[in-house]
């Protein structure tokens, strides 16, 4: 089968297409015939270092896949050859997402939204559950609290908009003037150039911020939270700033999670939520979907389309 690889830790050119053996499900496992594969930070920071994840003997980045099973291994019960399904198997170990077939946990999948294609469905996994993990899971967003999403047009953020308004909240978002117009269709109550203004002199009582960027951004938010408020940081630990008394400053890792992704799906069914795909590529292109990654200025998500 097809498969992109990594050469060595490095730049995009790394990235080569290469045969490799078809994998072959074990316990509990299916075989995914992938029809699309989403690209996400991860995986180019991974690819420039190895960073934290288990490699096998050929590193095979992504993680983001929609497809169709084609073969389930013994035991799994949940899922038959032939069903259209959609996840991010493994993560943080690798999956090889980026490859004409993919063997993953059958939980790690869910039914695929029957609305989506395969390209925006595989817009979804990682992005999603990470919004749903941090906002839902971890903080715990209610009816009639305000959140603040940081990059509100990036992968993560536009869905975060998404789920957050979905749950009753009322959604700040920072983003450039560009993307004010998107930002608003997503449902945001206000929009925030951050090159123009700065947030903390903006707003105030928030509830949640998610933080997608990390570092000052990070320090600063927490000027903004309200007593009871929580702040949610995504790049690393490292991030997570030290909190005053009455607010809580956490960081989440998302991880496989079949239930999850069946509530991502409801909100897709219901109109609640939407992904938005930026750029679509050829699964020989992943290098440059990479470089387009690598410059930030991606609203929403770039797919690599395998069939």
């Amino acid at each position: 089968m097809r498969a992109v690889v990594v050469e060595q830790w490095g730049g995009p050119e790394q990235l080569v297409e290469r045969e490799v053996e078809r994998p072959e499900p074990g316990l509990n496992e299916v075989l995914v015939r992938v029809h699309a594969a989403g690209v996400n930070p991860v995986d180019w920071k991974t690819r420039a270092s190895g960073g934290l994840i288990e490699w096998g003997a050929l590193p095979a980045v992504g993680w983001d896949v929609s497809g169709t099973v084609e073969a389930v291994g013994p035991g799994v019960g949940i899922l038959r050859p032939g069903d259209e399904v959609f996840g991010m198997p493994l993560f943080p170990r690798q999956a090889g997402g980026y490859a004409e077939y993919v063997v993953a946990p059958a939980r790690h999948l869910a039914p695929k939204p029957a609305s989506l294609t395969h390209v925006e469905a595989a817009a979804l996994p990682l992005a999603a559950l990470t919004a749903w993990q941090a906002l839902v899971d971890a903080a715990d967003v209610r009816p009639g609290e305000r959140v603040l999403v940081h990059a509100a047009a990036g992968g993560v953020g536009h869905l975060a908009v998404q789920i957050a308004k979905a749950r009753g909240a009322y959604v700040v978002g920072t983003a450039s003037t560009a993307k004010h117009e998107l930002l608003r269709e997503l449902g945001a109550d206000e929009v925030l150039d951050y090159r123009e203004t700065r947030f903390e002199d903006a707003v105030s009582d928030i509830d949640v911020v998610l933080d997608a960027l990390g570092g000052e951004t990070a320090e600063r938010s927490l000027r903004v939270l309200r007593a009871g408020g929580r702040l949610i940081t995504l790049p690393g630990p490292d991030d997570v700033p030290v909190a005053p008394d009455g607010v809580r400053a956490a960081w989440v890792l998302v991880e496989p999670d079949h239930l999850g992704l069946r509530e991502i799906a409801a909100l897709v069914e219901s109109g609640a939520l939407r992904p938005v795909v930026d750029t679509v590529l050829p699964l020989s292109e992943a290098a440059k979907a990479h470089e387009l990654g690598e410059r930030g200025r991606t609203t929403g998500k770039i797919v690599l389309s395998v069939v």
